[in-house]
């Protein structure tokens, strides 16, 4: 049976450069404290379905120093997204993966109700011979398993727009490959998203509100 890894792509949580659309709701150094523990959340998911190797492929380089002080587990791998779009960044990741023969689950860090079930299951799927894929209701998607490359989908992709997860089906389907499709979830993105964030990270955003409230009041 052949090992999978599943490969975190994931942004350093660094103030007013990650999460920059909920800065309007949480400000810089909430939106932050949101993708750290967005980013844990992930690392503890992937880690928790046992399936094989866990790969944080991380930009900036996962020589910047901000991940030494994340606390993020020993038992990563750890790799550079490297220049370029997203499409790029993850076809680099795919193709080194899936040429060690192994199989690849590809997964971001903004979707915190996915769940080692949802590893499990796409891990099930590529032994079963599928492709993988787990769509999110803006039209992307959470999750992307794969266990032969597929070029064709990181290139020329409108990524961040609310047809992605179409045309990634839309292009599986002209390889004749059958895929896997698990629940449509949330990405945490906007601050409309914020009501779809498990129990307990609420009390984290209700924190940061009101520090926020605060500091307005007091201005």
């Amino acid at each position: 049976m052949k090992i999978c890894r599943v490969v975190i792509i994931a942004k350093a949580p660094l103030a007013g450069m990650c999460k920059t659309r909920l800065i309007p709701a949480l400000g810089a150094d909430g939106a932050a404290a949101l993708a750290a523990q967005m980013l844990h959340r992930a690392v503890r998911t992937a880690i928790g379905a046992q399936l094989g190797s866990v790969e944080l492929c991380a930009a900036p380089s996962a020589a910047h120093p901000v991940w030494q002080t994340l606390g993020l587990t020993a038992a990563l791998d750890w790799s550079d997204q490297g220049e370029g779009d997203l499409g790029q960044r993850m076809a680099r990741a795919a193709e080194r993966t899936l040429a060690r023969g192994e199989h690849l689950i590809l997964v971001g860090s903004d979707c915190p109700t996915l769940t080692a079930a949802h590893l499990r299951d796409a891990a099930q799927a590529l032994r079963d011979g599928k492709a993988a894929l787990i769509p999110t209701f803006d039209g992307g998607y959470a999750l992307l398993g794969l266990a032969k490359m597929q070029a064709a989908l990181f290139t020329d992709m409108p990524w961040s727009t609310s047809v992605v997860a179409r045309i990634t089906l839309e292009r599986l389907a002209q390889t004749g490959m059958p895929v896997h499709i698990g629940p449509t979830l949330h990405d945490i993105d906007e601050p409309a998203d914020l009501v779809h964030l498990p129990p307990d990270f609420s009390r984290l955003v209700k924190d940061t509100e009101s520090h926020i409230a605060q500091d307005l009041h007091d201005a």
